[in-house]
């Protein structure tokens, strides 16, 4: 009998973590669950997976570490990384990184085994021709830049030259998580 793949999940959101778990069990997974780096590291620590999951915001902290610290551990894993808050510059760094697919929520399991099957990446992926709004380009510049300055609000603020509570009102409306 062949033994059950295992799945890591890095997720902080307890009652979305449990639900992919569930989940996973019934497609013949096993799977452990993360909700931080810190936790990442004790499970690697035992074990090594064959897919994970990893949430791009982890409270405080990236999930790009996660999927750094995974892929150096097996660049075998097949990691996805899963995001509320999808971008370009995310996308394009967590590929970098060792990510072999990146999907915005809402996805659900069929959509993260589907991504687990496409390591190689589609060829006949259709091209788009919708243009990137302007609203669209600026969430991208200022995830882009909380990614880069860890999520500080006040730093990122520095950086893109606006007052930080401005930032702070347009992070309340699309906020990130």
């Amino acid at each position: 009998m062949a033994t059950e793949p295992l799945l890591f999940l890095v997720e902080d959101d307890a009652a979305f973590a449990r639900t992919l778990q569930r989940s996973f069990e019934r497609r013949g997974y096993r799977v452990a669950l993360a909700a931080d780096p810190a936790e990442l590291d004790r499970l690697l620590a035992a074990e090594t997976p064959d897919y994970a999951v990893v949430d791009l915001k982890l409270g405080q902290a990236s999930g790009l570490a996660c999927v750094q610290t995974l892929h150096g551990h097996d660049p075998e894993t097949v990691i996805v990384v899963l995001t509320g808050y999808a971008s370009i510059a995310t996308a394009v760094q967590a590929v970098k990184l060792g990510a072999t697919s990146y999907l915005a929520k809402p996805a659900d399991t069929d959509d993260l085994e589907a991504a687990f099957g496409k390591i190689g990446g589609d060829v006949d992926t259709p091209i788009g021709v919708r243009q990137t709004s302007i609203k669209t380009l600026e969430w991208e510049r200022i995830h882009k830049t909380l990614a880069e300055s860890d999520f500080n609000v006040s730093e990122t603020a520095r950086r893109l030259g606006m007052h930080r509570r401005t930032l702070a009102r347009k992070l309340e409306k699309r906020p990130l998580r």
